[in-house]
C-alpha cells in the first residue's frame, strides 16, 4: 500500500513555538522517511493569538488553525492531540483529550506536579481500555546513539553498571536583564532547570541503564531572583503594582546525588547558568567491564571503552553511529552521513505511529513520565528541606517495565 493510500491519523497540535516547530517538522517528515502502516495528516494547529497562529500554520504546514484548544479537541476530524504548551496546561488539555477519546502525545515533563501527573496516568489507563494510546515526548530516547547506547549496556557490554554521571548545561539566562519569561515562573513551569532539562537526563539515564532512581540528596539555587518583565507585559508584577520587574520563582540550577535500584550510584547536574554551554547534555556510564558516554553536541557518536581487551589495546574508541544497522538509520543516508537534533522528533513520531497502528502501548508512557516526576519531586523536597537523603516516593503499580 502506498503512503497516499494508507489510513490516516489526523493530528491536531496545541502550541506552535519552539516545541511546536520541532513537532511540526517531524509530522511533515515521518511518512516521507519511513514506510509506515498509517499516515499522519496535519489537520489543525492551535494558538492563542489569531495572527501568529495563522502565520505558524502556513509556515509549519498545518491545514487549518484555531485559537481555542477545546474546539480542536471536540472536532471529529482529530484523532490525536499533540500538546506543546507550557506545563501548567498539560494536565487540563490531556484529560480533556482523553475524555474525548483522542490519542495524546504530551511534551515533557508530563505535568507540573506529581498530583497532576498521577491524574493523567489514571485517565490514560482508563482510556487505554478503549484503545486510546498515550506517550510523553522525551525525544532524546530517539537519538540513534542513545538507543544504541542502551543496547550495548543491556547486552552486558560494560558489565555491571556502577556509576552514572549526567549533566545538562545551558547558559541562556546568565544575563540578569533577560526577561521574566514563563519558564522562570513556577505557576507556569513547575520548576526551572530541574524540570526543563533535568527531566531529560533522569529519563535518559534510567532508559539506557534499565535502572530507576530510588533516592536523592539535592540542592538547588536561584542566582538571579528578580528580572525585567517581558515587553508585552502589563507592567504589574509580584514585586509590587506598577513595577517593571518580577520575582523568579524557579531554580536556576539543580545538583543531586542519587542511588539506582540496580545498585549504581549517580550524580546529576542541570543548570541554565553554565556560561559558554548552549545545550551541553552529556551522560557517561561506568561498568565492571567498560564505560560508555554520549555527548549531545556530538550526537552521531559514542565513546566506548572495552576493559576486556588486552591492556595494550585498551582506550576509549569512537563509534560513529551512521550505519544502517544502528537504530532508525536505515531510513536515512549512506554510512558516514550524519543526522541532527530534528531527527529525534521524527523517530518519536515514527514509533508513535507504529504503536498506534499495531494496537501497542508506545513508550515512554505516561506512567514512565510519572516515575520521572516522582524523582523531580524528591529532588525538590530534598533541596527545600535541606534534610539530605530523600527517598523517591513511587506508586508501585506505575513503575515502568
Amino acid at each position: 500500500m502506498s503512503t497516499a493510500e494508507s489510513p490516516q491519523l489526523r493530528v491536531g497540535m496545541i502550541g506552535h513555538a519552539f516545541m511546536g516547530a520541532a513537532h511540526s517538522q517531524a509530522w511533515r517528515t515521518v511518512n516521507r522517511a519511513f514506510d509506515l502502516p498509517i499516515r499522519a495528516s496535519m489537520v489543525a494547529v492551535c494558538g492563542r493569538d489569531p495572527g501568529r497562529t495563522a502565520a505558524a500554520a502556513a509556515r509549519l504546514g498545518w491545514a487549518e488553525h484555531v485559537t481555542d484548544w477545546r474546539e480542536l479537541i471536540a472536532r471529529d476530524d482529530i484523532d490525536l492531540v499533540d500538546i506543546c504548551t507550557p506545563g501548567d496546561s498539560h494536565a487540563e488539555i490531556a484529560l480533556a483529550a482523553l475524555a474525548a477519546g483522542k490519542h495524546v502525545l504530551c511534551e515533557k515533563p508530563l505535568a507540573n506536579s506529581v498530583a497532576e501527573a498521577t491524574e493523567m496516568v489514571q485517565a490514560a489507563e482508563s482510556a487505554r481500555a478503549l484503545g486510546v494510546r498515550t506517550m510523553c515526548g522525551f525525544n532524546y530516547r530517539r537519538v540513534p546513539a542513545v538507543a544504541f547506547m542502551r543496547k550495548l549496556i543491556l547486552d552486558g557490554r560494560i558489565g555491571v553498571v556502577r556509576h552514572v554521571r549526567a549533566v545538562y548545561l545551558q547558559d541562556w539566562i546568565t544575563d540578569p536583564q533577560f526577561p521574566l519569561v514563563w519558564r522562570l515562573q513556577s505557576d507556569r513551569a513547575g520548576s526551572g532547570a530541574l524540570g526543563d532539562i533535568g527531566s531529560h537526563i533522569v529519563d535518559m539515564t534510567q532508559y539506557v541503564t534499565g535502572q530507576l532512581v530510588t533516592g536523592v540528596s539535592a540542592m538547588t539555587e536561584t542566582f538571579v531572583r528578580e528580572r525585567p518583565l517581558p515587553s508585552e507585559s502589563s507592567g504589574l508584577s509580584a514585586t509590587g503594582e506598577g513595577s517593571s520587574t518580577g520575582l523568579v520563582t524557579v531554580d536556576d540550577a539543580a545538583i543531586f546525588l542519587a542511588r539506582l535500584d540496580g545498585g549504581a550510584i549517580a550524580t546529576y547536574e542541570a543548570t541554565r547558568f553554565a556560561t559558554g554551554h548552549k545545550n551541553g547534555l552529556r551522560v557517561e556510564i561506568n561498568g565492571s567491564l567498560g564505560s560508555i558516554s554520549f555527548d549531545l553536541q556530538r550526537l552521531n557518536e559514542l565513546e566506548f571503552y572495552d576493559a576486556t581487551k588486552p591492556a595494550a589495546e585498551q582506550g576509549f574508541t569512537r563509534i560513529l553511529i551512521t550505519e544502517a544497522e544502528h537504530p532508525y538509520l536505515a531510513a536515512w543516508w549512506p554510512p558516514g552521513h550524519i543526522i541532527g537534533y530534528e531527527h529525534s522528533f521524527t523517530h518519536q513520531m515514527r514509533d508513535l505511529l507504529e504503536a498506534i497502528a499495531s494496537g501497542q502501548d508506545p513508550t515512554p508512557s505516561f506512567a514512565d513520565a510519572l516515575q520521572v516526576q516522582f524523582v523531580l519531586d524528591a529532588v525538590q523536597r530534598s533541596a527545600e528541606t535541606g534534610s539530605g537523603w530523600t527517598e523517591v516516593i513511587n506508586a508501585p503499580q506505575w513503575v515502568p517495565v
